[in-house]
């Protein structure tokens, strides 16, 4: 089966046009806050012309702005235009935070344009009278872009963006489910025991970072980020593709990394990346035709996969125990791998209840000698074969 989908196509601009972004990127802060400002006033009239302005309401009042700026035109004065108001209506805000050109808090730099603006020059890009060079401009070549947008990011760099339509066949997999448990000490375990290691990105360069924040090299520091950020989503892309190639069924544990960010385990938390990892595995499974499902991982640590009981570690201080031995029928368990056993079962559960013309009798097993096992809402449910 054949599918088609949106992919950013982001390409790193050559230096010697970040002046000239910079300088357009502040006629559209003031664009910005000029449709914030007056979006702001009609959301809060005291009398009947009261009215909640919409992306075509905002092009209509800066109408003919475009004669006094340098840099940007018409064109992109109306992205800015519908990109405010979807904003601002996703956020559910009369008002959205004012785009800052100046000072330690100022807001990154962003240029939308739409697609017929941004045109090929021989190897290099033209848009609004002036010529871009990229890194990489092989990859532009065949492609068709739709509407897109030059962005800076925390280092000072700057980026294009570009949405491509891909198409995809799906293929069949080679398993047919996997359950994964994730945490600190594995970011990743799966239910056949393949795992993935932590990479400690962030906790290797703490301590440069921390020497570089010293001297008041920000730039530098930055840098720093920037690196343990890209080996982090190298090794996570490079997991969830083997995961996405290889099984039909995804079923991943609700762990939340913004709970746990709030206690001592924060560091830990951020750098295995949990919800990274589970937005690829999802828009990945979308491309290749798989269902990714996230289910909840409660007890799953504690329930023996082989009988049900609940005689697993719990609580913070047995954190420490990653083997132990079920005293009810004496299996002996890996603690994530047993964890990520039952995130499968509580998976299996859900999909049937939810086709409905499926039981888990009419399942085969993970192995031949271990039941069935899936937890629905309070309850056990067992079944063999």
């Amino acid at each position: 089966m054949t599918s088609s989908f949106t992919r950013t196509l982001r390409l790193k601009i050559r230096s010697e046009s970040y002046g000239w972004l910079s300088a357009a990127a502040v006629e559209v802060n003031q664009t910005f806050n000029y449709c914030n400002e007056a979006a702001w006033l009609a959301a809060t009239r005291t009398d009947s012309k009261r009215k909640w302005f919409a992306g075509f309401d905002l092009c209509n009042l800066t109408a003919g702005a475009a004669q006094y700026f340098e840099r940007i035109g018409a064109d992109t004065i109306q992205c800015i235009c519908v990109e405010y108001a979807q904003k601002r209506t996703a956020a559910k805000r009369r008002r959205l935070r004012w785009r800052i050109s100046r000072g330690a808090r100022r807001s990154l730099g962003w240029i939308p344009f739409k697609a017929a603006n941004l045109r090929r020059k021989g190897r290099a890009l033209r848009f609004c009278g002036k010529t871009f060079r990229v890194f990489e401009a092989q990859r532009l070549e065949g492609v068709k872009w739709k509407q897109g947008c030059f962005s800076q990011d925390a280092v000072g760099d700057w980026w294009l963006c570009l949405p491509v339509e891909h198409t995809t066949t799906s293929y069949a997999a080679q398993d047919e489910w996997v359950g994964i448990d994730l945490g600190l000490k594995e970011t990743a375990v799966t239910s056949e025991g393949e795992r993935l290691e932590s990479g400690r990105f962030y906790r290797g360069l703490e301590s440069k970072i921390a020497q570089a924040q010293r001297r008041g090299h920000r730039r530098q520091a930055k840098r720093l980020h920037r690196k343990a950020a890209r080996r982090r989503a190298d090794v996570l892309h490079k997991f969830s593709r083997r995961i996405v190639d290889r099984y039909e069924y995804i079923v991943v544990g609700d762990v939340s990394s913004s709970k746990l960010v709030k206690t001592r385990m924060a560091k830990s938390v951020l750098d295995s990346g949990w919800s990274i990892l589970k937005r690829m595995l999802q828009y990945k499974g979308e491309h290749a035709g798989r269902s990714v499902a996230v289910v909840s991982e409660r007890n799953t640590t504690r329930v023996c996969s082989f009988c049900g009981a609940l005689t697993g570690p719990t609580g913070k201080d047995m954190l420490v125990v990653r083997h132990w031995e079920c005293p009810e029928c004496g299996a002996g368990h890996d603690r994530d791998e047993n964890a990520a056993r039952n995130i499968l079962y509580v998976g299996l559960r859900k999909r049937a209840s939810v086709r409905g013309n499926e039981s888990l009798h009419d399942m085969p097993l993970i192995e031949p000698d271990r039941p069935v096992i899936a937890r629905y809402g309070w309850g056990m449910c067992y079944a063999t074969a």
